[in-house]
């Protein structure tokens, strides 16, 4: 009996205690699992609550559709206070913020800002993507250059012989000071007989001239203080533009050289531009009323082609850059160029190839094409 019951009785280290560990270990084994369910659980839940790619980086969409918009209907945009006429002032300058958007939807992983870009990106390349493209081409009968040679110009006579350097056939000067003007006739006589100076503006020509006269692109009775000047009282300013033929071997050319009004930005009157708007009425007239079917316009316009103000020119005449240079040609300011508001437009007349020249000692670059008939 004895040895029956002590064959019944667990040995140590068997039954009780290998039950216990064999417990303790499925209920570790549980608390794993039931810790895994419920961080996968809070994974699908926090999953569920993220926006996803098209409900992320809205406003970034938003800032892309908006740059697009301001690209594509920069024209319907009010001029009041200038607004329109700066926005288009600098309106190629607007694609910088493409990158920028687009470094922010791969951050953000925005599927929606990424495909808001596309009206931004394609606005872009349709008003400036041929500016891209080198469209110069060999030949040319006329080389014409057109310089602002900056009424402070420290070195008119290194202006000159820089601008003689160049080649060029004609060569038409803008904000030229009295005692400048005279600097500028005695180092060009030599290569350029023939030339017109009408007030601050002339044409130095290595052709005959004739038919030389201003033109009225400048008048002080514009502008915010208009109102409260008489009459007699206004400024009687030098001419700034005038008009002139070219005789050359295939008939004659009708040559303008303008400088028109500043534009400035004023803390009450936003960007002003009241002075050059009525120059560019006034010239687009006179090219309007042009008897001759082969016009070259050459200046300061104070303004790019993409400005409403010039609107009136830019149906009568294209741009030679447009047609046939290579990059924007920004003129000014000379020690960064960030707007081409130095102009040679033309009609009747084909360009060959538009650039820019080195910088002179004035503020703007001088600008050059090749024309051909």
């Amino acid at each position: 009996m004895r040895a029956s019951i002590v064959e019944n009785e667990p040995r140590q280290g068997e039954g009780g205690p290998v039950t216990a560990r064999a417990g303790r270990r499925g209920s570790a084994r549980g608390g794993t699992g039931s810790g895994a369910r419920r961080a996968r659980v809070r994974r699908a839940i926090r999953s569920l609550a993220e926006p996803g790619p098209w409900q992320r980086g809205r406003l970034l969409a938003a800032s892309a559709l908006v740059l697009g918009l301001l690209m594509l209907l920069h024209a319907q945009i009010t001029d009041r206070g200038g607004l329109g006429s700066l926005v288009e002032t600098f309106l190629p300058w607007f694609g910088l913020f493409v990158p920028v958007l687009l470094g922010g939807a791969l951050w953000r992983r925005s599927a929606a800002a990424g495909v808001a870009l596309l009206l931004p990106v394609v606005a872009w390349l349709n008003l400036f993507g041929g500016l891209l493209l080198d469209k110069s081409r060999p030949g040319g009968d006329l080389t014409v250059v057109s310089h602002n040679v900056n009424a402070e110009n420290p070195d008119p006579v290194g202006t000159a012989r820089d601008l003689a350097a160049s080649g060029a056939d004609l060569l038409a000067l803008q904000e030229m000071t009295p005692q400048a003007t005279v600097a500028y006739g005695k180092e060009l006589a030599e290569a350029y007989p023939h030339h017109t100076v009408q007030g601050t503006v002339g044409l130095w020509s290595k052709l005959p001239l004739s038919d030389s006269r201003p033109v009225d692109v400048l008048r002080g009775n514009v502008g915010p203080l208009a109102k409260t000047r008489r009459a007699e009282d206004l400024p009687v300013d030098p001419p700034r533009a005038l008009r002139t033929t070219v005789a050359t071997d295939h008939g004659p050319l009708a040559v303008y050289v303008a400088h028109l009004g500043s534009v400035r930005l004023m803390p009450r009157h936003g960007f002003w531009t009241d002075s050059r708007d009525v120059g560019a009425v006034a010239l687009a007239k006179a090219v309007a009323a042009e008897r001759n079917t082969r016009v070259v316009v050459l200046g300061d316009l104070n303004g790019t082609t993409h400005d409403r103000a010039f609107d009136g020119l830019t149906s009568r005449l294209h741009s030679a850059q447009e047609a046939a240079g290579a990059g924007f040609g920004f003129s000014w300011p000379a020690s960064f160029p960030m707007a081409r508001i130095d102009q040679i437009l033309v009609r009747g007349v084909e360009p060959k190839k538009s650039w820019v020249l080195p910088a002179t000692s004035s503020d703007h670059l001088p600008v050059a094409a090749g024309i051909s008939w």
